[in-house]
């Protein structure tokens, strides 16, 4: 039998329908590779091997009576230690969380996931309150590299990329505020998705409003849409939710690279020069697009030309991090990161009018970006793709904006 661990999601259910294997072998490989690599990765905060194998017990019945729960039936997932799941404490990296509880609710992508018969089969680690993009806090230290755990695993879900690299599960859901699904993603080499606001829905809502998103952390695409069909279910307890797509994310998927041929695509591998990008990311990213090119899109290469909008997001995002501890106590306080512990202080300071003007700003960008997409406002362009008919900028603009997810490689672990 081939390496289990190493399987998708898809395959696995397709294992499952054909009886290749069950959910209790996967399982257990899974189990044994989580206990294999953690030592080394810290990827998890709570690994729940009793409780994982009692649910994929039930999943086998389920397969051998041939009434699957879901498309997710018997598949080993992970859980991002922000994210509530009911009969696990939730700990956020936090000293701050007591064990008491009670831990009896899910959250609505948690909840669609044991509507489906996933095997839940721990949290995963994250930086206090997902605040940073690495890995480490203090109440349950960093999260290394599968390649090198010398260096970062990114974050602030950075345990969920770790796990999925690691073969410790072929699914995790993380949360995205700042680039905390694509910063590990890009760093542990998986596939990870921070989809639009309220296609997933979210409960409780984030201190950090619409900044922060849930999206699937994965090994391939195919398995991020597996997932998305499952984690965009409704749930009334998120007001902002879109509701359910109208098509399938893995459906959208079964016209291969011919979905590619004709997109009109704007690459920007450095944002006009403002951004110094690592010489292997830059070419990695390059060759990525040619292929684009190849498979017949039309690339130009272009820049949408808005500042940095740092400032705007630190408002936002400082301010969010304020309300979090907004009802600490001093002594709370004093466990705290310290690197928390000052952004904290400083949203605190922020006044409602700052706040609001980093929300002006916000705006400004979305409209220039939508204006850059749709084609009504002018940039430098420079076709990539050759051929007839490129450079549609002036006649609907692009479908996609192409970047690097990050400007270099994974650092050392405590930077």
């Amino acid at each position: 039998m081939s390496d289990l661990t190493a399987l998708s999601a898809a395959r696995l259910v397709s294992g499952y329908e054909n009886g290749d294997f069950s959910p209790v072998e996967v399982t257990r490989a899974a189990l044994e590779r989580a206990a294999e690599v953690d030592p080394r990765l810290n990827a998890f905060v709570r690994i729940d091997a009793d409780g994982a194998l009692e649910r994929a017990a039930e999943s086998a019945a389920r397969w051998q009576r041939g009434e699957p729960a879901g498309p997710l039936d018997g598949v080993p997932v992970t859980v991002k230690d922000i994210l509530l799941q009911r009969g696990a404490p939730t700990y956020r990296g936090s000293w701050a969380v007591g064990d008491e509880g009670p831990w009896e609710e899910d959250a609505p992508a948690v909840a669609r996931l044991r509507e489906s018969g996933a095997v839940f089969l721990g949290k995963t680690t994250t930086p206090e309150f997902g605040w940073k993009g690495v890995t480490d806090s203090p109440r349950h230290g960093a999260t290394g590299n599968p390649y090198d755990p010398a260096r970062t695993a990114g974050g602030s879900s950075g345990g969920s990329a770790a796990a999925v690299a690691a073969g410790a599960g072929p699914l995790s859901l993380g949360t995205d505020g700042g680039g905390s699904v694509r910063i590990p993603a890009a760093f542990c080499g998986i596939f990870a998705l921070k989809p639009t606001y309220g296609r997933v829905p979210i409960y409780p809502a984030s201190a950090f409003g619409t900044l922060a998103h849930v999206g699937p952390m994965t090994r391939d695409a195919a398995d991020a849409a597996l997932l998305m069909d499952v984690i965009t279910g409704p749930d009334a307890r998120d007001w902002s939710q879109l509701g359910p797509p109208e098509h399938s994310f893995r459906g959208a998927l079964a016209r291969g690279t011919e979905a590619v041929r004709g997109l009109r695509v704007a690459f920007s591998p450095d944002f006009g020069g403002r951004v110094p990008v690592d010489p292997d990311v830059a070419a990695a990213v390059r060759r990525a697009v040619a292929l684009l090119a190849e498979l017949g899109a039309r690339v130009e290469e272009t820049d949408p030309g808005f500042a940095d909008p740092v400032d705007a997001f630190h408002t936002l995002w400082f301010t969010g991090a304020a309300r979090v501890t907004q009802h600490f106590t001093p002594q709370q306080r004093e466990r705290l990161d310290p690197g928390l512990r000052e952004i904290c202080e400083d949203g605190a300071a922020r006044s409602a009018l700052d706040y609001l003007a980093a929300v002006d700003e916000r705006m400004a960008l979305g409209r220039r970006m939508g204006a850059f997409l749709s084609g009504s406002e002018g940039s430098d362009k420079h076709s990539l793709s050759g051929s007839e008919g490129s450079g549609q900028h002036g006649h609907g603009g692009y479908d996609l904006l192409v970047t690097p997810s990050m400007p270099g490689t994974a650092f050392g672990v405590g930077r």
